[in-house]
């Protein structure tokens, strides 16, 4: 059930149409009771076998995308946008893909954005913080007083009216006693198995990290981005198909299966190539619009 509180008032005043990502009736939703469609490996650019999106981040940001999630790898001490490996795909330093962010939210005030930041090499924690800090990103970030229960989330009118609009979580490696606002992703979600095939994109909402986590007190993500394996357990992201993958009647399928798990809407639905088929018309549908 979507939760109701009184209208907010702003700097301005009282919050106006269209003044949370879109939507004058977002101003009232915490931030936990909204869904979001996201973008998965947002600054892989391309049609290779390692990208997964079609246009640039800043285009995706203008399309509507409110969730980025990116990979970032070791290179020579610097932390690079790489898929898998800086052989196989390197999009640039962290720092060129949280300035193009930043420029982007300085231009659009009444918007709140998600950054999930995966560190697999376990790259020092500081080492984000000072990206953040050196590209003035670090001045939206919302960082919690204390871990958040589900319920206990600020509103998006809030986060607007406090100019803390973007939300960071970190996969693995995340250190809050030295950077506070890059948040444990599996304190607060879930996530369904990600790289899926045709057979399961559809047909499972099973819990697949953390390993053995309750559902109850979390968000949850749902990882619809179909693959195809062109080798034995080889997976590439399946472009062709994207346009089914992407269609509301393939989105709906996959999460009203997870309400009907869960009790609850998903909270984020990751797409590849959102440029294709229906991801903003899921977005409005799934919250109610």
């Amino acid at each position: 059930m979507r939760r109701v509180i009184l209208p907010l008032l702003t700097l301005t005043g009282l919050a106006t149409a269209a003044d949370c990502n879109g939507h004058s009736e977002l101003c009232n939703r915490a931030y936990s009771d909204v869904t979001f469609v996201g973008s998965h490996n947002a600054p892989f650019v391309g049609v290779g076998p390692s990208d997964n999106q079609l246009t640039s981040v800043t285009d995706q940001l203008n399309q509507g995308i409110r969730f980025l999630q990116a990979q970032t790898h070791d290179k020579d001490g610097a932390i690079q946008m790489c898929h898998t490996s800086c052989i196989l795909r390197d999009a640039g330093t962290l720092e060129n893909y949280l300035s193009g962010i930043k420029t982007w939210v300085d231009a659009n005030a009444n918007e709140v954005l998600t950054l999930l930041i995966t560190n697999g090499d376990a790259i020092d924690i500081n080492k984000f913080g000072d990206a953040f800090k050196s590209t003035g990103l670090e001045q939206y970030v919302f960082t919690p007083g204390s871990q958040l229960a589900l319920e206990a989330w600020p509103t998006l009118g809030d986060l607007i009216t406090q100019g803390k609009r973007v939300i960071v979580f970190m996969d693995y490696n995340s250190d809050q006693s030295k950077v506070p606002y890059i948040l444990n992703e599996f304190a607060y979600y879930f996530e369904t198995p990600f790289d899926p095939t045709e057979d399961i994109l559809e047909s499972q909402c099973n819990i697949d990290r953390p390993a053995g986590a309750s559902a109850d007190g979390r968000m949850y993500l749902v990882n619809h981005n179909r693959n195809v394996e062109i080798f034995p357990d080889v997976l590439i992201p399946d472009l062709i198909k994207a346009g089914d993958t992407n269609s509301i009647d393939s989105i709906t399928a996959q999460t009203n299966l997870c309400s009907s798990t869960y009790g609850r809407t998903p909270n984020v639905v990751l797409l590849d190539w959102v440029l294709i088929g229906d991801a903003i018309a899921a977005q409005n549908k799934l919250n109610g619009f």
